[in-house]
This record gives structure tokens, C-alpha cells and sequence, in this order.
């Protein structure tokens, strides 16, 4: 067996153990195999999603996005800044620093759960990410990403 029972006054398994149920009968494989929808997590099919419309919006501007960081994170900051207004935040963009070039924060949770659907939650990344996009390069959500408010 590869896990010795612990006595007192011992520091604990050994290191590089393997860790099995009670009967060792643990896991043994994955439960969803990997050619099904259901293997990716959620947070992973979400990080797809915005890292292909981030670089769809890039190929449309390639210079002018070159630097451009695409960011995700779970949920906005409890503390918003003063010019926040008081809703729910779905992104936003922070203009490049000596330190960092400029960045758009996508906030995942905020997303989700607005959208019913994959469609849906596709067209509102596209949504706020040309939203972001514009207020960096001072130019109308619309005219960044046309085909995200046509629908």
C-alpha cells in the first residue's frame, strides 16, 4: 500500500505518496472524456470566448493594438474608483503606464450572469470589449466591432 497509516509524534505521509480513497478505490480517470462539451469548465469555454473576439478586435487594429493586454478576472473590485458610477462593472480598460502597456479587464461572473446562452454571452463579450476598446482609442463601440451591435 502507498500511503502508511499516520502514529502519533510522526510528521505526516511521506512526501510524493499517492492519496486514495479508504478501499483504494479512488479515481482512477477522467469522468467526462475529452471529446465532450462537458469536459471543459466554464471559466475555461469563457476565457476561449473573450480570447477570440480580443483577438478578432486586434486583427482590425494591428497597430494600434499591438500592446494590447486582454484580461480576466471573477468579479469587479468591492472598492470601485470615484468616477465608477454605482452598477455592476462588465469591463474595463486602463491606459498604458511606463510600466504596463494598456489593458482591458473582462469580469467573468458579471457576464454569466446576464446571458442565458453561449450566443448570448459571445455577443455581449464582443459588446464590452469594443466598449473598452474604443474608450482607449477614443473612437464609437460601434464603428470598433460593427457586427457585435448589429444583432
Amino acid at each position: 500500500m502507498d500511503v502508511e497509516p499516520l502514529r502519533p509524534g510522526t510528521p505526516g505521509p511521506r512526501p510524493g505518496a499517492r492519496r486514495r480513497d479508504r478501499r483504494g478505490r479512488g479515481r482512477r480517470w477522467d469522468l467526462i472524456p475529452p471529446h465532450l462539451p462537458g469536459y471543459r469548465t466554464r471559466k475555461e469555454q469563457f476565457d476561449d470566448t473573450v480570447a477570440d473576439a480580443g483577438a478578432a478586435l486586434a486583427e482590425r487594429f494591428p497597430r494600434r493594438l499591438a500592446h494590447l493586454q486582454v484580461l480576466v478576472e471573477e468579479v469587479p473590485p468591492s472598492d470601485p474608483a470615484p468616477w465608477d458610477d454605482e452598477s455592476v462593472l462588465l469591463g474595463r480598460a486602463l491606459p498604458p503606464t511606463r510600466e504596463h502597456p494598456a489593458r482591458v479587464i473582462v469580469y467573468r461572473r458579471p457576464l454569466q450572469t446576464r446571458c442565458a446562452g453561449e450566443q448570448e454571452l459571445e455577443t455581449l463579450v464582443r459588446q464590452v470589449l469594443s466598449e473598452q476598446i474604443g474608450s482607449l482609442l477614443n473612437i464609437e463601440p460601434e464603428d470598433v466591432d460593427p457586427d457585435a451591435w448589429s444583432e
